[in-house]
């Protein structure tokens, strides 16, 4: 019969992820005819506890290019962004979110403008995301020794002065050099 022993170590606990799609819109100066382009730059996040739900704080840039004045000029305007996300976790069995846990957030697709129009001087565009969680936290696995044997059984015997003074005094120092 197999002997068993428990390790507890850090491994993800939990794992969550979720799409999101926001509309957006920026007033500008000059009467839109065309829109030439949009980015989004400068995406920053971070994650926190929020009851059982994880929630991410972060703030991403979008610039968007345009034509005007019957597409003879151009110009870029800029937005920043923040937002409040929350995302739903599934923990492992009997596994605790608590205040040692760690938060890890991966964007597992970046914010992309999905869709940009002009309405007057406004332009109104589309953001989509998605978003993913792990928790890492303490767990216990559970690992079979192969003998019957406890290993620290041997480890009572206690090491007098005179053998750890042999060992001070077999040491070479000129090992290294």
């Amino acid at each position: 019969m197999p002997l068993y022993k428990e390790i507890v170590t850090k491994a993800v606990i939990g794992k969550g992820k979720k799409y999101f799609k926001d509309t957006h819109d920026i007033e500008v100066s000059f009467e839109p005819s065309t829109i030439l382009g949009c980015w989004v730059i400068n995406h920053k996040f971070k994650g926190y506890k929020s009851n059982d739900k994880i929630g991410v704080n972060g703030t991403y840039d979008v610039n968007i290019w345009y034509s005007y004045d019957n597409d003879s000029k151009t110009t870029v305007v800029n937005k920043s962004i923040d937002y409040n996300e929350f995302l739903n976790v599934k923990l492992r069995d009997e596994a605790n979110f608590n205040n040692d846990t760690d938060i890890i957030i991966r964007p597992l697709k970046q914010p992309t403008c999905k869709e940009v129009h002009a309405d007057s001087k406004k332009i109104i565009f589309d953001i989509e995301k998605e978003l993913g969680a792990e928790i890492v936290g303490d767990t216990k696995v559970k690992i079979a020794i192969e003998n019957d044997e406890d290993p620290w059984d041997d480890l009572n015997e206690e090491v007098d002065d005179k053998t750890l003074n042999e060992i001070d005094n077999n040491i070479n120092e000129e090992y290294i050099k």
